[in-house]
């Protein structure tokens, strides 16, 4: 099977079997949805969604966070990893939102990575779950997935993943085939012992050819 025919394969498997996925973190605007990305750094999502809830009752808005003391939005951080930077980062980034963006979560990656919390991965979640835009976040499980099946050859960084899954996959798809590969990462293609005997993907995949 050729690389093309690998991506072929996969892309109209996902079309077929998952054609709605979406991000499982629960927001209702641009700036809940931020805060939840900042938030799922090195934790899960389930994490995320049962602590975003108060968090987002007492601080609604950037108006709002950036108001707050590192006091008062620690202790509903906390259960979450990293709570300190991520206390500091969220503050942070509402004030800089209020000082540079007229309060709006901007929508280019390049204004997005200035926010204090905000790396590339986070910049590419908002701006392909928001606004569609052809950008492939690569987390740890896009890395594993796409290594495994064969997207990826020799790809030992997350930009070297990117740059070939965005190469290889249309550009209309890859707002969605980011869920597609974390959510295959997620429940699947596992990382200790991936689930090869329910996986749908089994024919064009270079690792269970191998085993």
């Amino acid at each position: 099977m050729t690389k093309k025919q690998r991506y072929e394969f996969v892309l109209n498997y996902f079309q077929q079997h998952a054609p709605n996925a979406e991000t499982e973190l629960i927001y209702d605007d641009p700036f809940q949805l931020l805060v939840a990305v900042i938030l799922s750094a090195q934790c899960t999502d389930v994490r995320v969604n049962m602590t975003t809830p108060k968090i987002f009752q007492k601080y609604p808005t950037a108006h709002t966070m950036a108001k707050a003391e590192f006091d008062e939005l620690f202790p509903l951080i906390k259960s979450i990893s990293y709570p300190n930077n991520k206390t500091k980062h969220l503050i942070g980034m509402s004030n800089m939102l209020l000082e540079k963006f007229n309060a709006r979560v901007p929508m280019t990656v390049g204004e997005l990575v200035q926010l204090p919390g905000v790396g590339r991965k986070t910049a590419n979640v908002i701006t392909s779950v928001i606004d569609q835009q052809p950008n492939m976040a690569v987390d740890t499980h896009v890395f594993r997935v796409s290594a495994r099946i064969g997207l990826t050859t020799n790809a030992t960084t997350p930009l070297a993943t990117e740059k070939q899954l965005i190469k290889n996959i249309p550009k209309e798809l890859i707002h969605k085939a980011h869920h597609w590969l974390i959510l295959h990462g997620r429940y699947v293609c596992v990382a200790r012992q991936p689930k090869c005997d329910i996986c749908g993907l089994k024919e064009a995949c270079k690792y269970y050819s191998k085993q």
